[in-house]
Order: C-alpha cells, then sequence, then structure tokens
C-alpha cells in the first residue's frame, strides 16, 4: 500500500510541474509554453507630470493600500507633489494681487501708494 501511494504521489507531481511548464497557448499563456505574468496587484498612484494637478485629478486619484494601511513612499510622493504645485499657486496669486493693486492705483492717479511714509514726490523720483 506504500508504494502505491508514494507512485500516485510521483505521478501528481510530475502531471502538476508538466502543466505548469509546458502545455502550448492556452489562456494565461505565453507564446514560449509558460504562465504568463501577473498584473500588477496595486494601481499606481498617478498624477499627470506634464499639467498642473486639476480637481478631477485628484478626485480619480487611487493610492495603493498596504498590509497596514496606505505606502507610506507613494502617499508621501503624492503630498509632496501638491504641496509644491500649491505653494506655486499661492506665490502667482501673490503677484497678480500685487500687480492689480499697483494697476488700480495708477488708474485712480494716487502714485503715492508705493512711497515709505515719510518720503516726498521728488525723493522717490
Amino acid at each position: 500500500m506504500f508504494w502505491f501511494l508514494l507512485i500516485a504521489l510521483v505521478v501528481v507531481v510530475t502531471a502538476v510541474a508538466l502543466a505548469v511548464v509546458g502545455g502550448g497557448d492556452g489562456p494565461g499563456r505565453t507564446a514560449t509554453g509558460g504562465l504568463a505574468d501577473a498584473p500588477p496587484d496595486r494601481p499606481e498612484a498617478w498624477l499627470p507630470p506634464d499639467r498642473p494637478v486639476n480637481r478631477a485629478d485628484l478626485e480619480a486619484l487611487r493610492l495603493p493600500v498596504a498590509a497596514r494601511g496606505y505606502r507610506m513612499a507613494e502617499v508621501d510622493d503624492v503630498l509632496d507633489r501638491l504641496g509644491a504645485e500649491l505653494a506655486a499657486r499661492d506665490a502667482r496669486i501673490a503677484e497678480l494681487e500685487a500687480s492689480l493693486a499697483g494697476a488700480q492705483a495708477a488708474s485712480m492717479g494716487r502714485d503715492d501708494l508705493f512711497r515709505k511714509p515719510g518720503d516726498t514726490a521728488e525723493e522717490s523720483r
């Protein structure tokens, strides 16, 4: 009985090994006969590299989940990118607001808005 079980075990292991290694172009197999590579089990944290991030990009963003939460490196990359873009936008807004204030002052004919207190018109020219 022992020899029968041992031979049956060898036959089953051999059959499974042949099924995995060889077997043609069935579903899930490559042209060389081996198993095809599995697709990645986690989505990429994708943000467009060639343009600023917009609301739709953030709504579509899905961060990959690890065993104990989110993957820290990918979350840090996303937060760094968003922080840099927000800082650039804040700087641009401040620049445009200063430009608008200067244009409004010039249109009102008040050049004294840009002088320091105590300066006279002759000193600033």
